[in-house]
């Protein structure tokens, strides 16, 4: 089942790998994701569906127990209270498959990353002259 989850060409490609309730949750979160950061792009980055705008905005993953969200270690830190009752690490976390997705969270954690990006974009020197 492994050798089917390489060189995904898009994240529906990556969905559909996945069993009927796993894919449910990771539509839900895609969609979550889109409502947050509409103008960002849908691309696959490092093998994983990933939100880019002015940079990567967050990237997920699903494995057999857990939604992995990468959302960079300051949408971690900004949130380390509420990300507090997870499993993770500097710039991931895990949201277990038998508990409700925290999609509210998602989403806030996604807006802090757009408004951080869009920051960061304005404060690097413009390369055209």
């Amino acid at each position: 089942m492994d050798s089917d989850k390489s060189g995904f060409n898009s994240i529906d490609d990556y969905i559909a790998t996945f069993p009927e309730d796993t894919q449910k949750i990771l539509k839900e979160i895609r969609a979550v994701i889109k409502a947050a950061a509409p103008e960002a792009v849908e691309k696959i980055s490092y093998q994983m569906p990933t939100f880019f705008m002015n940079g990567n905005l967050v990237h997920f993953a699903a494995f057999k127990k857990h939604i992995g969200f990468y959302p960079t270690p300051s949408g971690i830190e900004a949130f380390k209270k509420e990300l507090s009752v997870y499993e993770g690490a500097k710039g991931s976390v895990q949201f277990p498959l038998d508990k409700p997705m925290p999609l509210k969270l998602i989403s806030r954690i996604v807006k802090f990353r757009v408004a951080e990006n869009i920051k960061n974009a304005k404060m690097k020197p413009d390369k055209k002259k």
